[in-house]
């Protein structure tokens, strides 16, 4: 199966029997991003973790009374 990169463009090809390949053909709300941009999108986040002023909003959790 031939796969683009939603990030760089980057045309890939993936084996038809992986889990991401069905999740592609089953679901087409997902999309493929390729290992050099999935790393360096890691890699930056960590960084920006690093310094201490990376926060991360997370939902307030509503507490039922019962």
């Amino acid at each position: 199966m031939r796969v683009k990169c939603v990030i760089c463009d980057k045309i890939e090809s993936i084996n038809d029997e992986t889990l991401i390949a069905k999740r592609l053909r089953n679901r087409p709300i997902h999309t493929y991003m390729c290992n050099e941009c999935s790393e360096r999108i890691e890699m930056r986040t960590n960084q920006r973790k690093a310094t201490g002023n990376f926060r991360l909003f997370e939902q307030k959790q509503k507490q039922e009374e019962w």
